[in-house]
């Protein structure tokens, strides 16, 4: 981790590429339970995402993006680390930039994606609503979450 100068920088379409790749390392590493067809189809949509349409900041070192995260309407979209940077207190910080810059305040997490749970709940979130779905209607239940000390 001291090898790397580390910035919070605003997307830009140079980042695309790696922003995808972090996006395919870090959910194999950690959605264990999407089957190999919903994989391929969420990452078809992530593809297709126009990153411009939300807030998106990396987290770049020595002009690799290491991660990211997407915040909407004070929401965070998205929240992806590259795994060979997990446990480094940089999901952290990249969560306390959309909190603290971005004005986010809420969150949905995969219910099967226990490590990412735990993450919001240490940084504060509460679970507030679960659905039996994810948004695209696949059998992945979600846990909306909000920070307890924000009504919104």
């Amino acid at each position: 981790m001291d090898d790397y100068d580390f910035k919070i920088e605003a997307y830009r379409e140079g980042f695309r590429d790696q922003l995808i790749g972090v996006w395919e390392r870090s959910v194999l590493a950690t959605h264990h339970f999407l089957s190999p067809t919903d994989f391929e189809e969420i990452k078809e949509l992530v593809k297709s995402i126009d990153f411009n349409q939300l807030d998106v900041f990396c987290l770049t070192g020595e002009d690799r993006v290491l991660g990211f995260v997407g915040v909407l309407d004070r929401k965070v979209e998205m929240l992806f680390l590259d795994p060979d940077f997990f446990g480094q207190g940089l999901g952290k910080k990249l969560l306390m930039f959309a909190l603290t810059q971005l004005g986010a305040g809420k969150v949905d997490v995969n219910e099967q994606n226990s490590k990412a749970v735990e993450f919001y709940r240490r940084s504060g979130f509460q679970t507030f609503e679960r659905t039996d779905t994810d948004d695209q209607g696949r059998n992945y239940p979600l846990l909306r979450m909000k920070l307890a000390d924000r009504s919104g």
